[in-house]
């Protein structure tokens, strides 16, 4: 996959960029990496870019698109236009799918939650532990991989419902060398050894969507040119999925930097639902862009 043609002088650049879903509102949490991401491009002689990350049409709208412009430009952040919108792109992530699928490296998964749930509620009901990935989901059953190519075929003829998973374990052995990379952040930092396994058979297409957080991620960086990822410790360890998927389908591999996390008053990561933390409330209340750097602990 190539990248987006772009003249030489500004492809050697460090670029860095800030993706967010319009969702819900921005919070203090989306403010310390929107900040980091520019600060850091500007300090490196470098270009950062906003990026939309729009794929759930169901809960992304443009009045909250509207809103991030809004608490960005209220930050004095300035972004490189025109903005990457991924609802505009769905054709690549689809090309790149396709791409895994005829390598045979992804299959249609025909489980619902509830079946996995069901699947899995059953076997720790007999006392056995069921692998979770490392945010604590229960990972995929076999059953969908298991399947005989005949069984998938007709499932699929049928119009069945389904989404595309990643065959993991076969993906690994596809990639044929081990997988690093190579991070700065508040964690560990150095060479860090990448193990998509932990993760199982990870979505990259559902029904209701064309492409998954982990397929659309690898694809935008590669065709914006992304040196440098700037983003929350949470995505740590997805960065595993992200080099197996980088490597699988010949994409530059950028730089990591995984930033401490801004927590709640329960000590849990911020979501898009507490209002106190949100930016257009705590502008409401008189607050300045520098409070909200020094909130954020970068003043």
């Amino acid at each position: 996959m190539a990248e987006e043609t772009m003249p030489s002088s500004i492809r050697q650049k460090p670029v860095y960029r800030f993706a967010p879903s319009p969702n819900g509102p921005l919070h203090l949490g989306h403010a310390l990496s929107a900040v980091l991401n520019h600060d850091m491009a500007l300090n490196n002689g470098g270009r950062f870019l906003l990026r939309i990350e729009d794929i759930d049409q169901t809960r992304c709208t443009p009045q909250l698109e509207q809103a991030i412009y809004d608490d960005l430009g209220w930050l004095e952040l300035s972004w490189e236009e025109p903005v990457r919108r991924q609802s505009e792109h769905f054709d690549e992530y689809r090309m790149a799918l396709h791409r895994l699928i005829e390598a045979d490296l992804a299959y249609p998964a025909f489980l619902s939650r509830g079946e996995t749930r069901a699947i899995v509620g059953a076997f720790e009901a007999e006392g056995g532990i069921w692998p979770r990935d490392p945010d604590g989901a229960p990972l995929y059953p076999s059953v969908d991989r298991e399947r005989q190519k005949a069984e998938r075929a007709a499932l699929l003829a049928s119009g069945r419902q389904h989404a595309w998973r990643l065959d993991t374990d076969k993906a690994i052995r596809a990639a044929r060398t081990p997988l690093f990379w190579q991070e700065s952040g508040d964690g560990a930092t150095g060479q860090i050894e990448a193990l998509p396994a932990l993760w199982g058979d990870v979505v990259l297409s559902r029904s209701d969507a064309p492409s998954s957080y982990h397929l659309s991620v690898v694809v935008d960086d590669a065709l914006q040119g992304i040196t440098h990822v700037v983003r929350g410790m949470d995505l740590f360890h997805a960065t595993a999925i992200h080099r197996l998927l980088q490597q699988l389908l010949d994409l530059p591999q950028p730089a990591y930097h995984h930033h401490r996390l801004i927590l709640g008053t329960d000590g849990r990561k911020l979501s898009k639902s507490e209002g106190s933390t949100g930016l257009s409330a705590l502008r409401a209340e008189g607050a300045t862009p520098s409070d909200i750097r020094r909130l954020v602990g970068l003043l």
